[in-house]
């Protein structure tokens, strides 16, 4: 019995192959492949796999038209039913303080109950309230307290989207090729220290209002396709967890397969 997840996003979409709908459980295989190859995934990655998935789960934020045609190759791949998370006032052990819990985007309460599912696994004694972030085509910094109530979060552009934004905004300014200095002296490293701390800053104001409100050290959880250009930022004592929306999927799985 295997267990197939999608996180489509906004570039991409991912999957991975699990051995049991459950968190913590064996990855068999995964891949990734971007939006514009989509209706290759069945020919180049899924009628290979070893293992035939016996059920899925998914997080899809790309659109209706995207989402019909990775269900079309589930269903003629696998017979496979299609379901997808959507966001509610209570599920994976978090309760959802958005003020419209339905339009917090999936993708977002997935990696949110990931993050608070990893929390309980390596905290058994103590769970420390939780800042999960998301460093992908947009940046999310999510918070939630030691009870598992997700407090609220931000939304700020990622890096390639700053980027492209002063590139197309600014006269002379290209896509930076630098590096992360602590005092540029030419524009490629301006910019692309400038992407650094911005996205740095807003997750240390986060950690602080977080330990703020709590009265006590949040766990930093980070994931996302960009998340190594935050790795060496040294005021983030950062868990990197690399598929952190698949546990969030994962423990809706094993709640509703219960």
């Amino acid at each position: 019995m295997s267990f197939l997840v999608i996180d489509i996003g906004n570039t991409r979409l991912k999957w991975g192959l699990y051995a049991t709908p459950a968190p913590g459980s064996e990855l068999l295989a995964h891949g990734a492949v971007v939006l514009e190859d989509i209706d290759y995934l069945w020919d180049l990655y899924w009628k290979n796999l070893m293992h035939k998935p016996t059920g899925m789960l998914g997080c899809v934020v790309a659109g209706e038209a995207i989402k019909r045609r990775v269900e079309e190759q589930l269903v003629e791949g696998w017979g496979l039913t299609p379901r997808w998370v959507s966001s509610s006032k209570e599920a994976g052990g978090v309760i959802n303080s958005y003020e419209h819990p339905q339009r917090l985007g999936s993708d977002r309460w997935a990696a949110i109950i990931g993050a608070r599912q990893h929390a309980l696994r390596t905290h058994p004694d103590h769970v420390p309230p939780v800042l999960a972030v998301m460093v992908g085509t947009a940046v999310t910094v999510d918070a939630v307290d030691a009870a598992g109530r997700f407090l609220g979060g931000l939304i700020l552009p990622g890096f390639g989207l700053m980027y492209r934004a002063l590139e197309s905004g600014t006269a002379g300014l290209k896509v930076p090729t630098g590096e992360v200095r602590d005092f540029p002296t030419n524009t490629s490293d301006a910019l692309m220290s400038g992407g650094t701390d911005a996205i740095a800053g807003a997750i240390e104001r986060s950690l602080r209002r977080l330990q703020a409100h709590t009265g006590e050290p949040p766990l930093l959880i980070m994931s996302g396709g960009a998340v190594s250009r935050l790795s060496h930022v040294i005021e983030l004592p950062a868990l990197v967890v690399e598929n952190l929306i698949f546990e969030g999927l994962l423990t809706l799985a094993s709640a509703i397969t219960e």
